[in-house]
C-alpha cells in the first residue's frame, strides 16, 4: 500500500521563484519538479538540462524527466501532461499526495487531485529558513551591493559633472540631463558587473514624491533627486538595494532641513536594530520622531505626504521578501533594508537606505557608499 504521508513538491522556473533557486542552487529557465520525499530531494529535468544538474543541483537525486515520459506510455504524438508525470513521480515513490507552495500552478494542482492525489498548500513559507541568511548567502548579497555602489557612484559622477542651465534643468555635454539617460548609465554599469536592474529610480522634483516612480523627462537643478538601485545578480540571483538622495545646484532650506531630518531618523531606526527587536515598534518611532519634527503625515490636495510607506523590507533571493519592519521581531541574520523618507511636494522627496545584517548585538551594514546631498 502507498504510503500516503505528503510529499513537498514545487514545479516552476528557477527565473520566478525565488524558492525553487534556494532549494536547488540552479538556474533553470522552464519549469521543472523539485520534491523532498522522506527526507530525500530531487530534481526531475529535461534532457537538456540533465548533466548540468547531475553538476550543479544541490539535491540527492537528479531524475530524468525522459524516464518518467516513457512509463507513462503516450499515444503516438502524445506527450504527457506534467500532472500525469508528476502523479506517476510521486506514486514510484509510494506516497499519495504532497504539499505545494502557495503559488503552485492551480491548473496542475487541479489535476493532481483529479488524479486521486491529496494536494494541500503550505502554512507560511515554503522555506522558512529563507529568512536567516547563512555566511554564503551574505556574502553573495553583499556583491550585489557592490555593485549598486558602483552603479551609484557613475550616477553621482554624472550628476557632479552637470550645470543648472537657465530653465532651471541640468545640463550634462551640452545636453538637457534626462532621468532615463541616468537610468541607462547606471544599467550599462551594472551590466558590465554581471548585474541588471529593472525599474531604477532617478526622479526628481515632484516626481520624487512618488515613491515608486522611476522617474523621467528632465532633471532639475537645485532640487531633490532620488537615485534608488536594486540589482539582481545573475551568477547568485541575490539582489542589492541602495537609495542615496542628491542635490545639483543650491537647495532651499526647506530642502536641507527634510535632508537633514531623514537621516537622523535612518540614525536612530539603525540603533534600534538587534535580533528580536519589535520590527514595527522601530517604525513607529521612526514615524513618531518625524512628527516630532513637524513632518507629520497625511494626505493634502490629493496627495499622500510625509512618511507613508515601510520602513524596510527583507533582501535575499527576492527584492521584497520577509520580513518587514511591520511584521514584528527582526529575526537573527535576517537582510533587511532600512530606508526611511520624507515626501512633501513644492520640497521634493528625500530617501536614503542601507542594507543590513541582523545581529545579535545590533546589525552589520553590508553599504559602504557615503552619504552626500549637495553636489554642488
Amino acid at each position: 500500500m502507498a504510503n500516503r504521508r505528503p510529499a513537498r513538491i514545487m514545479y516552476a522556473a528557477t527565473d520566478n521563484c525565488a524558492d525553487m533557486l534556494y532549494a536547488t542552487r540552479m538556474h533553470v529557465p522552464d519549469p521543472f519538479l523539485w520534491a523532498r520525499i522522506r527526507g530525500r530531494t530531487y530534481a526531475v529535468l529535461s534532457d537538456l538540462e540533465l548533466d548540468r544538474g547531475r553538476r550543479e543541483a544541490h539535491v540527492d537525486r537528479v531524475v530524468p524527466l525522459s524516464t518518467l515520459e516513457r512509463k507513462a506510455r503516450p499515444l503516438p504524438g502524445r506527450r504527457p501532461p506534467i500532472a500525469e508525470l508528476i502523479a506517476r513521480f510521486l506514486r514510484d515513490h509510494k506516497t499519495g499526495g504532497a504539499e505545494v507552495p502557495h503559488d503552485f500552478p492551480v491548473g496542475v494542482a487541479d489535476e493532481l487531485r483529479r488524479l486521486g492525489l491529496l494536494i494541500r498548500p503550505a502554512r507560511g513559507h515554503f522555506f522558512p529558513t529563507r529568512i536567516s541568511k547563512t555566511n554564503e548567502e551574505i556574502v553573495a548579497i553583499r556583491a550585489a551591493q557592490r555593485s549598486a555602489e558602483a552603479a551609484m557612484a557613475r550616477a553621482e559622477e554624472i550628476l557632479r559633472a552637470c550645470r543648472p542651465d537657465r530653465r532651471g534643468r541640468l545640463s550634462y555635454a551640452g545636453r538637457c540631463l534626462t532621468s532615463e539617460f541616468l537610468q541607462g548609465e547606471i544599467n550599462s554599469c551594472l551590466s558590465r558587473l554581471g548585474a541588471s536592474a529593472q525599474h531604477t529610480i532617478v526622479a526628481g522634483g515632484n516626481q520624487a514624491c512618488d515613491p515608486h516612480e522611476a522617474g523621467h523627462g528632465p532633471l532639475p537643478a537645485h532640487h531633490p533627486i532620488i537615485v534608488d538601485i536594486f540589482p539582481r545578480v545573475a551568477r547568485t540571483g541575490y539582489w542589492g538595494d541602495i537609495t542615496r538622495t542628491f542635490v545639483r545646484g543650491n537647495p532651499s532650506e526647506a530642502a536641507r532641513e527634510l535632508y537633514a531630518t531623514v537621516l537622523e531618523g535612518q540614525r536612530k531606526a539603525l540603533r534600534q536594530i538587534r535580533a528580536g527587536a519589535d520590527g514595527a515598534r522601530i517604525q513607529r518611532d521612526t514615524r513618531a520622531f518625524f512628527d516630532s519634527k513637524g513632518y507629520a503625515t497625511g494626505e493634502k490636495n490629493g496627495r499622500r505626504s510625509g512618511f507613508f510607506h515601510g520602513l524596510g523590507h527583507g533582501v535575499g533571493l527576492e527584492i521584497h521578501e520577509a520580513p518587514r519592519f511591520a511584521d514584528g521581531p527582526l529575526p537573527r541574520n535576517a537582510v533587511v533594508s532600512v530606508e526611511p523618507g520624507l515626501y512633501y511636494p513644492g520640497i521634493g522627496g528625500i530617501r536614503i537606505e542601507d542594507l543590513v545584517v541582523v545581529t545579535d548585538r545590533g546589525y552589520a551594514n553590508l553599504t559602504t557608499y557615503p552619504k552626500r546631498f549637495v553636489l554642488g
